[in-house]
């Protein structure tokens, strides 16, 4: 298997929609059993259903090169939704009085938009690098903490490479990303009294 074809693989099976789909039901199992895992479920249709929806639309339509949106030119339109989702599911969250956990994990997806999406209409910041990053504290969180980190990096540092060796992105850029990630995850997270 050849470098790029790795690359390309890990893209996609470690992209942004694909963590924010799987990790709220994972987190939400782990957390607190099948309950949790339901609410998750509710967060995970909404932050990761409606934008890849959105996406795939667009990719349909000829207006976005791929569901990776490696245009940043073309990246407003599917932000505005995924911050229009991610508000939703916040607020159908808290209404509905759905865990701590999985409030505060949706939370952070809207910190880390707040910081990226205005980055992204300059600079191309990799939002690979930042949702995996904010996952794997995510994840640290719910598992033993400093074994989830040191694995959660080694990914992270997976995707970073993946995105750098197909040129969509430079390393200045994925590791901006990975850092806004961890940040905005970990800040809100310790916000919520969980860190």
């Amino acid at each position: 298997m050849t470098a790029d074809l790795v690359a390309k693989r890990v893209t996609n099976l470690l992209a942004p929609q694909v963590l924010v789909i799987a990790m709220p039901p994972v987190v939400g199992l782990l957390a607190q059993g099948w309950a949790g895992a339901a609410w998750g479920l509710v967060a995970s249709a909404i932050c990761g259903g409606v934008p890849a929806a959105v996406i795939a639309v667009g990719v349909r339509a000829g207006r976005l090169d791929s569901h990776h949106i490696v245009d940043r030119a073309r990246r407003t339109g599917p932000l505005l939704a995924a911050v229009a989702a991610v508000l939703l599911a916040l607020a159908l969250l808290v209404v509905m009085g759905a865990p701590t956990l999985l409030v505060a994990t949706v939370t952070a997806m809207l910190v880390a938009l707040a910081v990226t999406v205005p980055v992204t209409l300059r600079w191309k910041i990799s939002f690979h690098a930042a949702v995996s990053a904010g996952t794997v504290v995510v994840f640290a969180h719910v598992l033993p903490a400093w074994p989830a980190a040191i694995a959660g990096a080694a990914v992270v540092a997976l995707v970073c490479w993946a995105r750098v060796r197909l040129t969509h992105h430079t390393w200045p850029q994925v590791v901006v990303g990975a850092l806004v990630g961890t940040a905005a995850t970990w800040a809100t997270l310790a916000a919520f009294g969980l860190s």
